[in-house]
C-alpha cells in the first residue's frame, strides 16, 4: 500500500473537496481517501498494483481540479 499527498489547485469550497473524494472512491481502487479544502490537498492511500499516482492525477484532473505530488 502506498499513502501520497497531493496539493490540489482550483478548488473553491468544501464542495469541491467532497467531489474528488467521491470520484476517487468510484474507482473502488481506492484504500482512503480524505481531501482538506482548507489545506488545499488530499491524502490518498492505494495499491499501486490496482491504480497509479498518475491515474490518481488523472481522475482529479477530470473533475476539474490541478494536482501535484507533495
Amino acid at each position: 500500500m502506498e499513502k501520497v499527498t497531493f496539493k490540489i489547485s482550483g478548488m473553491h469550497c468544501t464542495s469541491c473537496a467532497m467531489n474528488i473524494d467521491g470520484e476517487l472512491e468510484d474507482t473502488g481502487k481506492i484504500i482512503s481517501v480524505s481531501t482538506s479544502y482548507a489545506k488545499e490537498q488530499t491524502v490518498v492511500e492505494f495499491d499501486p498494483q490496482l491504480i497509479t499516482e498518475s491515474e490518481i492525477k488523472e481522475i482529479i484532473g477530470k473533475v476539474g481540479y490541478t494536482a501535484e505530488k507533495i
